[in-house]
């Protein structure tokens, strides 16, 4: 143990040797901050004491707060990465990136030393003879899970001991969700070929069971057992449908799990995809803390070594959207887990390329809702109005704020939005679009000028007393712009030029989340951690997505006018009538001449220069 002096660790650190292993860094009341693993200890620590110009603002926040350090030598890389898994799970560090309350994840547990072995939940995976399919992220997955193999597969479910001599079955054998071992109408044997199926569609082999389900129903037609011949009808039936449901088009006989990380302050979303033998067998989501400042290379690092570190089973491919940090050591270690090969694959396109889309479409979703739960929460939303209020110098809480942005494309059916947050929530009923009138080409900065002078017209007239029935009429806490400097300027030279001096405004840029100020040479950067942030993320967000909603709505309509204005003969009625009934151009083209032909006002040799046109 190095305790930090005023001269600093310089001499210490020179005792620190050259070899693999790993380092704890502690506070001021000994509490370990973080846990690290380095292939060279001196080198590694050094360069948290040197120069700070490369180190993220996290890991300038963990200096400032370093009282002192202890180190651990390892023979090799590898046993560091498991020791630093190990001592991160032990001590939880504040600014290590782990998996939340990941002690208690949840498995699936079939014993196979019981005669009539049960399915149940465990939160211990032991090495014993029995068989474990996890962890999930929460006992509701686990739920849903043996609610439906146990409607798949009659099992039973008490925990009774079995001798085949009880007078009558319980309601689980009238309901079909057990076979009734304990009044001897199963033996052991036919109950295990149940367990075996379950064992069969938890390792996603669905198709085999599928298979064997098949047989045994023939059998029991040929042999006249018609009763049980239903039965395994009935359940071949719903396992087929679940089946169906299961496939993963395009990844034939896959075993794979796919994994996808929306990130946002100090916690990031992790969504992972379960395949095997091509099937899609389950989904979790997970939520990992202290990843402020991380990328999501080293987010995956750290997720892959907790999450495998105790998962029942490891596939022989990982599908990311990044090679993790010391993917080389992680390989190295899975394979040794798994006893074969084990590859991290970042696909560039085909089937597995739009699974992994699909999957981080359901991680940012996940993100979205996370932070919407804690924007629901008042008391977070007063303090994030709060801190607003603070950072950006506003003379009141923002309870109002109105964000505007511009969409086109490459200067075509420019439009505007605006979207208004109102105590933290966003008030969609209050929303405004503008299509852009008097810009042409691709010019941002005019473009909001119009879209903010048409706004605050509005309320100028408002604020003279003539009545209001556009919803524009209240003045906004907080008008905020999608975008950096110059569009923040163009917004302040309409405001200025309408006499609106008193409106409060800013901007905010995406790629650094930079809050620009009319006053201030110098961008305000609030906390990665702060729901300040979140707030205005949020108002940003929601400008964005009616933006650009309305942008396609409008181009759609303009690439319709422009095409069925070609067509001889076609008027704004017939065209009217063509779109109401199919949707789009595209619906038109795939419809058949004679569908066209038969429409109100429509012919048949009109339909064929139609279907020609297009």
């Amino acid at each position: 143990m190095y305790t930090r002096t005023e001269h600093g660790f310089t001499d210490r650190l020179a005792a620190v040797p050259k070899q693999p292993g790993v380092y704890l860094m502690r506070g001021q009341r000994n509490q370990v901050l973080y846990v690290g693993k380095s292939a060279s200890l001196r080198n590694r620590l050094r360069s948290y004491f040197g120069s700070k110009a490369g180190l993220t603002a996290k890991t300038r926040d963990l200096v400032s707060r370093i009282r002192d350090f202890e180190y651990i030598v390892t023979e090799s890389e590898q046993e560091a990465l498991l020791l630093e898994n190990s001592l991160i799970k032990q001590h939880k560090p504040r600014f290590n990136a782990r998996l939340k309350d990941d002690k208690t994840y949840p498995y699936i547990k079939v014993d196979l030393e019981e005669p009539f072995p049960r399915v149940y939940v465990t939160r211990q995976a032991v090495k014993d003879s029995a068989r474990y399919f996890g962890p999930f992220a929460s006992a509701g997955s686990v739920r849903k899970t043996l609610d439906l193999l146990n409607r798949l597969f009659p099992y039973r479910n008490c925990t009774k001991n079995i001798n085949g001599n009880d007078e009558r079955p319980c309601l689980e054998y009238h309901i079909k969700r057990c076979i009734a071992p304990c009044t001897g109408y199963a033996d052991e044997d036919e109950y295990r070929r149940v367990i075996d199926q379950v064992l069969l569609f938890l390792e996603g082999n669905t198709r085999e069971v599928v298979t064997g389900l098949r047989s045994a129903m023939l059998n029991a037609s040929d042999e006249l057992e018609f009763e049980r011949a239903a039965a395994l009808r009935d359940r071949l039936r719903a396992i087929e449908k679940v089946y169906e449901g299961q496939k993963v088009v395009g990844l034939g006989r896959e075993d794979l799990d796919a994994i996808a990380v929306a990130y946002g302050s100090n916690e990031a979303w992790v969504e992972a995809f379960f395949i095997r033998h091509g099937n899609l067998v389950g989904r979790d989501h997970y939520v990992m803390e202290g990843t402020r400042d991380d990328s999501p290379a080293l987010i995956l690092s750290e997720f892959a070594k907790q999450f495998y570190d105790s998962a029942s089973h490891v596939p022989r491919r990982i599908l990311l959207h990044a090679q993790p940090e010391d993917a080389d050591l992680i390989l190295k270690w899975l394979c040794e887990k798994r006893k074969g090969r084990v590859q991290f694959a970042v696909p560039q396109r085909g089937p597995k390329k739009r699974l992994l889309d699909m999957v981080q479409q359901n991680a940012e979703q996940g993100l979205e809702q996370l932070k919407l739960k804690w924007l629901a929460d008042e008391d977070l939303t007063a303090r994030a109005m709060s801190e607003l209020q603070e950072q950006l110098n506003l003379p009141r809480p923002p309870r109002r704020i109105e964000c505007f942005d511009v969409s086109h494309t490459q200067g075509t059916n420019i439009v505007a939005s605006m979207s208004v947050m109102q105590n933290g929530r966003p008030r969609s009923e209050r929303y405004r679009k503008f299509r852009i009138k008097t810009v042409k080409g691709n010019d941002d900065f005019a473009s909001m000028r119009e879209a903010l002078d048409r706004r605050f017209k509005r309320l100028r007239k408002s604020l003279d007393g003539q009545a209001d029935h556009t919803g524009f009429g209240e003045m906004p806490d907080l008008v905020l712009i999608d975008g950096g400097k110059g569009q923040l300027s163009a917004a302040l030279e309409t405001l200025l030029y309408l006499g609106m001096n008193d409106v409060p405004l800013a901007s905010i840029a995406k790629k650094q989340e930079e809050i620009f100020l009319p006053d201030s040479p110098e961008p305000v950067l609030l906390p990665r951690n702060s729901h300040a942030l979140f707030l205005v993320q949020r108002a940003r967000d929601e400008a964005h997505r009616f933006a650009v909603t309305y942008h396609r709505s409008a181009r759609q309509k303009t690439t319709v006018k422009s095409i069925l204005d070609l067509v001889p003969g076609i008027g704004p009625t017939r065209k009217r009538t063509l779109i109401r009934k199919f949707g789009s151009v595209k619906r038109i083209r795939e419809a058949a001449t004679e569908e066209i032909a038969a429409m109100p006002g429509m012919t048949l040799s009109l339909a064929e220069k139609i279907k020609e046109h297009l």
